[in-house]
Protein backbone atom coordinates (compact mmCIF):
# COMPACT_ATOMS: atom_id res chain seq x y z
CA UNK A 1 0.00 0.00 0.00
CA UNK A 2 2.83 2.87 1.40
CA UNK A 3 4.96 1.72 -2.13
CA UNK A 4 1.72 2.02 -4.00
CA UNK A 5 0.25 5.41 -3.19
CA UNK A 6 4.66 7.03 -2.69
CA UNK A 7 4.75 6.21 -6.47
CA UNK A 8 1.49 7.52 -7.32
CA UNK A 9 2.44 10.84 -5.69
CA UNK A 10 6.15 10.78 -6.42
CA UNK A 11 5.45 13.14 -9.33
CA UNK A 12 5.62 17.11 -9.82
CA UNK A 13 1.75 17.22 -10.42
CA UNK A 14 -0.71 17.08 -7.71
CA UNK A 15 -2.38 14.07 -8.53
CA UNK A 16 -6.15 14.65 -7.50
CA UNK A 17 -5.27 18.84 -7.77
CA UNK A 18 -4.51 21.56 -5.10
CA UNK A 19 -8.00 22.31 -4.83
CA UNK A 20 -10.44 20.36 -1.78
CA UNK A 21 -12.83 18.24 -2.64
CA UNK A 22 -16.00 19.77 -3.83
CA UNK A 23 -18.50 17.89 -1.38
CA UNK A 24 -16.00 18.16 1.86
CA UNK A 25 -15.73 22.25 1.09
CA UNK A 26 -19.23 23.01 0.72
CA UNK A 27 -19.92 20.70 3.89
CA UNK A 28 -16.86 22.73 6.26
CA UNK A 29 -18.28 25.71 5.86
CA UNK A 30 -21.60 24.77 7.67
CA UNK A 31 -19.44 24.18 10.74
CA UNK A 32 -17.74 26.27 13.03
CA UNK A 33 -14.23 25.82 12.95
CA UNK A 34 -12.40 23.46 15.60
CA UNK A 35 -10.45 20.59 15.48
CA UNK A 36 -10.41 18.21 12.55
CA UNK A 37 -8.90 14.91 11.24
CA UNK A 38 -8.59 13.96 7.62
CA UNK A 39 -7.65 10.39 7.25
CA UNK A 40 -6.14 8.93 3.71
CA UNK A 41 -4.99 12.65 3.22
CA UNK A 42 -2.63 12.26 0.08
CA UNK A 43 -0.82 15.31 -0.91
CA UNK A 44 -3.10 17.82 1.28
CA UNK A 45 -5.41 19.60 -0.82
CA UNK A 46 -8.39 19.43 2.00
CA UNK A 47 -6.30 20.04 4.61
CA UNK A 48 -4.51 22.78 3.43
CA UNK A 49 -7.77 24.32 2.86
CA UNK A 50 -9.42 23.49 6.01
CA UNK A 51 -6.26 25.16 7.84
CA UNK A 52 -6.97 28.47 5.55
CA UNK A 53 -10.39 29.03 6.95
CA UNK A 54 -9.46 28.43 10.55
CA UNK A 55 -9.58 24.58 11.36
CA UNK A 56 -6.15 23.19 13.77
CA UNK A 57 -5.98 20.08 11.30
CA UNK A 58 -4.59 16.66 12.01
CA UNK A 59 -3.83 14.44 8.58
CA UNK A 60 -3.00 10.57 8.34
CA UNK A 61 -1.47 8.68 5.26
CA UNK A 62 0.75 5.78 4.40
CA UNK A 63 2.75 7.91 1.86
CA UNK A 64 5.81 9.83 2.45
CA UNK A 65 5.32 11.53 -0.60
CA UNK A 66 1.85 12.14 -0.17
CA UNK A 67 3.24 14.37 3.38
CA UNK A 68 6.37 15.96 1.56
CA UNK A 69 3.73 17.49 -1.17
CA UNK A 70 1.11 18.68 1.50
CA UNK A 71 3.51 20.23 3.63
CA UNK A 72 4.57 21.76 0.43
CA UNK A 73 1.20 23.38 -0.17
CA UNK A 74 0.81 23.94 3.35
CA UNK A 75 3.88 26.44 2.92
CA UNK A 76 2.81 27.95 -0.25
CA UNK A 77 -0.62 28.41 1.59
CA UNK A 78 1.31 30.01 4.39
CA UNK A 79 -0.97 27.79 6.86
CA UNK A 80 0.14 25.05 9.50
CA UNK A 81 -1.37 21.49 9.36
CA UNK A 82 0.19 17.98 11.81
CA UNK A 83 0.73 15.49 9.39
CA UNK A 84 1.69 11.58 10.31
CA UNK A 85 2.67 8.92 8.29
CA UNK A 86 1.35 5.83 9.25
CA UNK A 87 -0.44 2.56 8.32
CA UNK A 88 -3.80 3.51 9.21
CA UNK A 89 -3.95 -0.37 11.34
CA UNK A 90 -2.07 1.25 14.03
CA UNK A 91 -3.95 4.48 14.59
CA UNK A 92 -5.10 4.52 17.73
CA UNK A 93 -6.79 8.36 18.07
CA UNK A 94 -8.06 9.40 21.48
CA UNK A 95 -11.98 9.47 22.41
CA UNK A 96 -13.98 12.41 22.08
CA UNK A 97 -11.03 14.91 20.07
CA UNK A 98 -12.14 15.67 16.93
CA UNK A 99 -15.20 18.24 15.80
CA UNK A 100 -15.12 16.74 12.27
CA UNK A 101 -13.45 14.18 10.16
CA UNK A 102 -13.27 14.01 6.75
CA UNK A 103 -12.54 10.66 4.85
CA UNK A 104 -12.75 11.44 1.58
CA UNK A 105 -12.09 8.73 -1.30
CA UNK A 106 -10.55 6.00 0.90
CA UNK A 107 -11.00 2.80 -0.41
CA UNK A 108 -10.03 -0.42 1.85
CA UNK A 109 -11.00 -4.21 2.44
CA UNK A 110 -14.29 -4.67 4.12
CA UNK A 111 -12.64 -5.49 7.22
CA UNK A 112 -9.90 -2.70 7.57
CA UNK A 113 -12.84 -0.34 6.39
CA UNK A 114 -15.31 -1.56 9.71
CA UNK A 115 -12.08 -1.35 11.71
CA UNK A 116 -10.74 2.31 11.34
CA UNK A 117 -14.44 3.42 10.99
CA UNK A 118 -15.12 2.09 14.68
CA UNK A 119 -12.12 4.23 15.57
CA UNK A 120 -12.92 7.35 13.81
CA UNK A 121 -16.55 7.34 15.16
CA UNK A 122 -14.58 6.64 18.52
CA UNK A 123 -12.30 9.87 18.35
CA UNK A 124 -15.20 12.31 17.31
CA UNK A 125 -16.73 14.80 20.00
CA UNK A 126 -20.20 14.13 21.00
CA UNK A 127 -21.98 16.81 18.33
CA UNK A 128 -19.35 16.25 16.05
CA UNK A 129 -19.31 15.42 12.36
CA UNK A 130 -18.23 12.81 9.68
CA UNK A 131 -18.18 14.28 6.21
CA UNK A 132 -17.31 10.86 4.19
CA UNK A 133 -17.28 11.22 -0.03
CA UNK A 134 -16.48 8.17 -1.84
CA UNK A 135 -17.30 5.92 -5.52
CA UNK A 136 -20.26 3.79 -5.17
CA UNK A 137 -19.54 0.04 -6.99
CA UNK A 138 -21.45 1.28 -9.97
CA UNK A 139 -18.19 3.81 -10.60
CA UNK A 140 -16.85 1.13 -12.68
CA UNK A 141 -18.57 2.12 -15.46
CA UNK A 142 -17.26 5.36 -15.46
CA UNK A 143 -13.55 6.53 -16.44
CA UNK A 144 -12.67 9.25 -13.54
CA UNK A 145 -10.75 7.31 -11.35
CA UNK A 146 -11.48 5.04 -8.32
CA UNK A 147 -10.68 1.33 -7.98
CA UNK A 148 -11.20 -1.13 -10.44
CA UNK A 149 -12.12 -3.37 -8.02
CA UNK A 150 -15.43 -4.18 -6.96
CA UNK A 151 -14.82 -5.21 -3.79
CA UNK A 152 -13.13 -1.66 -2.54
CA UNK A 153 -15.66 0.51 -3.77
CA UNK A 154 -19.28 1.21 -1.39
CA UNK A 155 -22.84 0.52 -1.84
CA UNK A 156 -25.14 2.23 -0.09
CA UNK A 157 -26.64 -0.81 2.06
CA UNK A 158 -23.05 -0.96 3.16
CA UNK A 159 -22.39 2.33 3.86
CA UNK A 160 -25.53 2.84 6.69
CA UNK A 161 -23.63 0.09 9.36
CA UNK A 162 -20.50 1.43 9.07
CA UNK A 163 -22.28 4.96 10.47
CA UNK A 164 -25.20 3.14 12.24
CA UNK A 165 -23.74 4.73 15.38
CA UNK A 166 -24.25 8.00 13.91
CA UNK A 167 -27.44 10.33 13.40
CA UNK A 168 -27.97 10.72 9.44
CA UNK A 169 -27.59 14.25 8.08
CA UNK A 170 -26.94 12.76 4.80
CA UNK A 171 -26.49 9.76 2.69
CA UNK A 172 -27.16 9.74 -0.93
CA UNK A 173 -26.05 8.14 -4.38
CA UNK A 174 -24.76 11.17 -6.48
CA UNK A 175 -23.74 11.15 -10.16
CA UNK A 176 -21.05 13.82 -9.90
CA UNK A 177 -18.52 15.45 -12.37
CA UNK A 178 -15.51 15.19 -10.83
CA UNK A 179 -12.49 18.11 -12.05
CA UNK A 180 -9.85 16.75 -9.11
CA UNK A 181 -6.67 16.82 -11.01
CA UNK A 182 -5.48 13.89 -13.49
CA UNK A 183 -6.76 10.92 -10.57
CA UNK A 184 -10.27 12.08 -10.56
CA UNK A 185 -11.44 13.61 -13.80
CA UNK A 186 -15.26 12.95 -15.93
CA UNK A 187 -18.39 12.06 -14.61
CA UNK A 188 -18.73 9.43 -11.74
CA UNK A 189 -20.53 7.50 -9.23
CA UNK A 190 -20.74 8.58 -5.43
CA UNK A 191 -22.10 8.39 -2.30
CA UNK A 192 -21.87 11.31 0.38
CA UNK A 193 -22.83 10.86 3.92
CA UNK A 194 -22.86 13.63 6.47
CA UNK A 195 -23.10 12.22 10.19
CA UNK A 196 -23.35 13.22 13.93
CA UNK A 197 -22.17 12.06 16.84
CA UNK A 198 -25.22 12.05 19.28
CA UNK A 199 -25.47 12.08 23.15
CA UNK A 200 -26.03 8.19 23.81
Amino acid sequence: MKEKWNERYSSKEYKYGKEPNLFFKEELKKIKPGRILLIGEGEGRNAVYAASVGWTVDGIDYSEEGKRKAMKLADEAGVKINYEVMDFANFEPESNLYDTIGIIFIHLDEAMRKQLFDKLIKALKIGGKIIFECFEKDQLKYKSGGPKDPELLYSLEEVVPLFIDLEFEKLSKEKVFLSEGEGHYGEGMVIRFVGIKPQN
